[in-house]
Parts: C-alpha cells; sequence; structure tokens
C-alpha cells in the first residue's frame, strides 16, 4: 500500500471519530439541557407550591383581663403540612392541626373548612397569658411566625375627689373615664349602690317633666360616660359608681348637704370637725399655752 492510501485512510478515520466525537458532545448537551429545563420547571413548582405566612395580620394584639384574645395567622398553599400553635414561653404546643394538646381549655384553634385562616382562640385571659406565640408549619426547615399577646388589667377613672360634697338643689355631674385596653370594651354602666341606674331618653312628641338624671357614653379617643344628677336632693346622697363591661369598676361618694360648710359632715356627722379645723384649733390652743407659760416666766422673774 502506498504512502498516498495510508494516508487517506488515516484522515478517513481520523474524521469519523471527529464526526462521532460531535455527535456525543452535542446529545450530553442536548441532554444536559432537557435535564436543567426539567429541574428549572420542578423548581418553579416547588417554590410556587410552598407555603408562605400572610404577613398583613396585626401580629401585636392587646386585649383585656377576661376578654377573649385572637391570634390570626394566614397560611397560604398549605398542602399536605400541619399548622401548630406554640407557647414560646415553655415551648408548650398548643395545638396541632385542629386538635388541641393542652389540658386548658381557653384555648383552640379556630380554623374554617377550606380556609387559610388558623386562629388560636385564649378565652378568660389573665396577665400570666401574656407572651409570644409561634404559629408554625411543619416544613423541612420548619417555617414560623411570631406573635405578641398583651394582657392589661382596664381600669375605670372617674375625675374628682374621691368624697364630693355638694348643696341641695345644685346639679352633680360626673365623668368615668376608661383609656387602656381596645376600643371595644363595650359600654359603662351607672349604679347608687347596688341599684343600677337606669335612664331614659324622652321622645319629642311625649309630653313628660324635664327627667333630673342624664346619661351620655361616647368613644372618642377614650370611653367616656357622664352622669347628670339636676335638682339634687338628700335623697341623692350615696355611692356611685361606674362599671365599664370589660374593665374594673371605680366608684364615688356623694354627699348632698344643706349648710356652707360641707367638710363639717365628711363622715356623715354634723358634730364631727373637719381636719382643717382641727388644725386651727390645735394652733389657738398651743397660742395660748405658750402666752401663758410666757406670762408666768415674766411674773417669776418680777
Amino acid at each position: 500500500m502506498g504512502l498516498r492510501a495510508i494516508h487517506y485512510r488515516t484522515m478517513n478515520i481520523i474524521s469519523y471519530r471527529i464526526k462521532v466525537g460531535v455527535a456525543v458532545i452535542v446529545i450530553m448537551v442536548l441532554g444536559f439541557f432537557n435535564e436543567s429545563q426539567g429541574t428549572a420547571h420542578y423548581g418553579e413548582d416547588s417554590v410556587g407550591s410552598f407555603p408562605y405566612f400572610e404577613y398583613n395580620v396585626p401580629r401585636n394584639v392587646t386585649t383585656v383581663v377576661g376578654q377573649t384574645a385572637f391570634l390570626h395567622c394566614r397560611v397560604e398553599q398549605l398542602g399536605d403540612k400541619a399548622v401548630s400553635w406554640i407557647r414560646k414561653r415553655d415551648l408548650h404546643i398548643l395545638t396541632a392541626g385542629i386538635l388541641t394538646y393542652t389540658s386548658d381549655q381557653r384555648f383552640q384553634v379556630i380554623r374554617p373548612e377550606k380556609s387559610e385562616n388558623w386562629t388560636l382562640q385564649i378565652k378568660f385571659p389573665q396577665e400570666r397569658d401574656a407572651g409570644i406565640y409561634e404559629c408554625q408549619v411543619n416544613t423541612e426547615p420548619k417555617m414560623s411566625l411570631a406573635f405578641q399577646l398583651n394582657v392589661v388589667e382596664a381600669k375605670a377613672h372617674i375625675l374628682g375627689p374621691a368624697d364630693l360634697y355638694v348643696k341641695t338643689g345644685s346639679s352633680l355631674s360626673l365623668t368615668c373615664i376608661l383609656s387602656q385596653g381596645p376600643h371595644d370594651l363595650g359600654t359603662i354602666f351607672w349604679y347608687k349602690g347596688s341599684n343600677l341606674i337606669e335612664y331614659k331618653e324622652v321622645e319629642e312628641n311625649e309630653v313628660a317633666e324635664e327627667p333630673r338624671l342624664h346619661l351620655k357614653t361616647e368613644w372618642t379617643e377614650q370611653l367616656t360616660s357622664r352622669l347628670r344628677i339636676d335638682k339634687l336632693m338628700p335623697g341623692d346622697s350615696g355611692n356611685y359608681s361606674c362599671v365599664p363591661t370589660m374593665a374594673e369598676a371605680a366608684s364615688v361618694n356623694v354627699h348632698v348637704i344643706n349648710g356652707e360648710h360641707p367638710a363639717a359632715m365628711q363622715h356623715g356627722n354634723a358634730n364631727t370637725a373637719s381636719p382643717c379645723a382641727l388644725s386651727v384649733n390645735l394652733l389657738i390652743s398651743l397660742y395660748c399655752t405658750l402666752a401663758t407659760l410666757y406670762t408666768n416666766t415674766i411674773d417669776g422673774l418680777r
């Protein structure tokens, strides 16, 4: 075989191997591309169906002692995962799914059918229930969203002193204010002693004597209730209390008097002197004693 034939045959072998190599490389590239497309598509489906929290919910919740509290956790695209509520203070599992895992029956999860809302309900909350609660999803790694619960002891306050002295025939005005706590504390009731003070509005066409008693309760930045009694009589004396629906009550003692010196009736006894009168009498007695001692001393020196 001549050199030219050998060279021609060698070139054919090299060309064939190059073509085979190129074909293999093309197949590998196409296979990798298809695999990459499949992986990317799978990843998109995985991310798109992965559970996630809805953050547009109140996560710092304030309630008052005794008023049911609700912590709203919303989980989108939950799939086959489960939602649990955990008390951060002691890592106690309160609920898992729709089941309750605590003997404290005040705790319960509310989840309407086919809803993304998993609401932790806490009935009759106390100040000790305040703290952080976590809404958790059993993904890998675990997902959690923290909620802060504040439980406050709301207390009403009546403006003015604890003892009020008013003259017969004048008007009594009491203002009760409740500013602590959320704006769903209900209303305020007024009591004289243990009797509820009831007020009936007079209709426009109704002919009736002008009522002595007036009540007005309103919300502004706080819950305010005003009680006014006109043309006071001695029988209007007593203990008046404002009792909010969900807060501690406040009270004041009202004394309706005839005289010009209400301090003399501070303890309901006309013969009892006031602290001011006692102080004046004490000063007079002390002055008299010192004057007597001074006179006796001068006389002794003479």
